[in-house]
C-alpha cells in the first residue's frame, strides 16, 4: 500500500509539474498587410518583444494577417480556436475587424483583446476586453481643448466605418454640450487615394476646427488635402494618427496639427505625478533599444499594455484551470473583470463586469506637431 501510494503520488507530483509549465496558446490577429498595415505592423513589432513566458508559462504565439478584411478576420479567428485551441485572441488592430470577431469570441467563448476600440451592444460584450479606450474618453480630452482655444464649429472627416462612426456618435453630443457645433460631416473610404471633393466642401465652409478621422499613414493624406485647398483653421486627429508616419508623409503641411492619444510615446514629456509614466518610460526603453531611436508609436504601446494585462490574469485563471481547458479560458475572462486598477503606458485600465473599455476618463493627453516631432500639450 505505502509503495502504490509513494506511486499515486510521484504521479500526482508529475502532473502539477507539467500543468506549472503548460504551455500558454496565444493567437493574434493584426493587419499586416492592406491599408491598415500601417497599425497592425507597429503593433505585432511590439508583440516580437515579449518575453518567452507569461507567469512562469511558456508561450506560443501564433499571427495571423487579417489583410485589413473582416471576413478574413473571422476565418482566422475560427482557425485558432478550432484548430489551434488558443486560450485568448488579441486583435485585431484594426476597429472593423474586431467587431466582426468578437462574434467568434462569444461562440467559442474565448477571450477577445481588442487591440482597437471596437463598438459593441452590450450583448455581445461578453467575451471582449479592449486595449484603446473609448472615443468618447478621447473625445472629452480633445473637446475639452478645442473649448480652449475657442472652437464653436466642428467640421467632420473620417472614415466611412466602425471607427469613423464612433467617433462621430461619441464626439457630436460631448461638443453640443460644451456649445459647439459638429458640421459639415464627410466621409470617405480607408481604400481611397483622394478627398479632394470633401476637402473642398470643408474649406468652403470653414468651421473653427476640423476633426480627421483616420489611421496610420492614411490620416496624412486627408490633412494634406484640407491645407491644399486653403484650410486655415485648427485640425485635430484621433489616436490612429499617432505615428510618425503623419509627419513623415505630411511634412510641413501637418505643422501645428493636434492629435488625442495615450501618453506611451511621450514618456520623457509626463509629469512625474502621472499615473503612466512608470510603465510608459519602461515601454519606449525597450521599444527604442529593440528598434533604434525615433521608432516608437502608440500601437506597440498597446502590445506592451497586453502583456502587463495578461501577467496579471493568467496567474488568477490558473488557480481553477490549466492553459487549454475551457475551465482556464474562463477564468481568464471572469479574471478580466476583478485584477483592479492597473497603470499601463496608455493610462490606467480598470475592467469591471459593467465597463470592459476600462481606461479613466483622464487617460488621453493633447499632442501637438512641433518641428516634426510630438509636443505634449497642457
Amino acid at each position: 500500500m505505502k509503495t502504490v501510494a509513494k506511486l499515486l503520488a510521484a504521479g500526482l507530483l508529475a502532473g502539477a509539474a507539467v500543468g506549472a509549465h503548460a504551455e500558454l496558446k496565444i493567437g493574434v490577429i493584426l493587419s499586416l498587410t492592406g491599408p491598415a498595415s500601417g497599425l497592425g505592423i507597429p503593433v505585432n513589432n511590439g508583440f516580437k518583444i515579449w518575453p518567452d513566458t507569461i507567469a512562469g508559462q511558456k508561450v506560443k504565439m501564433i499571427v495571423l494577417d487579417d489583410a485589413t478584411d473582416p471576413t478574413t478576420g473571422v476565418k482566422n479567428a475560427r482557425r485558432l480556436v478550432t484548430e489551434e485551441k488558443v486560450d485568448v485572441i488579441l486583435g485585431s488592430s484594426t476597429t472593423p475587424i474586431s467587431v466582426a470577431m468578437a462574434d467568434v469570441a462569444i461562440e467559442s467563448e474565448t477571450l477577445q483583446i481588442a487591440i482597437s476600440p471596437p463598438p459593441l451592444p452590450p450583448e455581445k460584450e461578453k467575451w471582449t476586453f479592449r486595449m484603446a479606450p473609448l472615443a468618447a474618453v478621447h473625445a472629452n480630452t480633445m473637446v475639452e481643448h478645442m473649448k480652449k482655444q475657442g472652437v464653436k464649429t466642428i467640421g467632420f472627416l473620417g472614415y466611412a466605418d466602425a471607427y469613423g462612426e464612433s467617433w462621430l456618435k461619441d464626439t457630436t453630443p460631448i461638443a453640443e454640450r460644451a456649445g459647439m457645433k459638429i458640421g459639415p460631416v464627410e466621409r470617405f473610404q480607408r481604400t481611397d487615394t483622394s478627398v479632394t471633393a470633401q476637402a473642398l466642401k470643408l474649406a468652403a465652409a470653414n468651421p473653427d476646427a476640423i476633426l480627421i478621422v483616420a489611421s496610420g499613414s492614411g490620416a496624412a493624406m486627408p490633412h494634406i488635402a484640407l491645407i491644399e485647398r486653403g484650410y486655415k483653421g485648427k485640425i485635430y486627429q484621433t489616436p490612429a494618427a499617432a505615428t510618425p508616419d503623419l509627419m513623415r508623409i505630411g511634412g510641413k503641411l501637418v505643422e501645428g496639427a493636434y492629435v488625442v492619444c495615450g501618453p506611451a510615446t511621450v514618456a520623457e514629456q509626463l509629469p512625474d505625478t502621472h499615473p503612466s509614466k512608470k510603465a510608459a518610460l519602461d515601454y519606449v526603453t525597450k521599444y527604442d533599444k529593440q528598434y533604434g531611436a525615433g521608432k516608437r508609436n502608440q500601437f506597440a504601446g498597446h502590445s506592451y499594455d497586453t502583456l502587463q494585462v495578461l501577467e496579471k490574469v493568467v496567474p488568477m485563471a490558473m488557480k481553477k484551470g490549466q492553459p487549454g481547458t475551457k475551465e482556464f479560458r474562463a477564468a481568464l475572462r471572469d479574471a478580466m473583470e476583478n485584477f483592479g486598477p492597473l497603470a499601463v503606458s496608455h493610462g490606467v485600465l480598470n475592467f469591471t463586469k459593467t465597463d470592459h473599455w476600462g481606461f479613466a476618463p483622464e487617460s488621453p493627453v493633447i499632442l501637438k506637431v512641433v518641428n516634426g516631432d510630438w509636443q505634449v500639450q497642457k
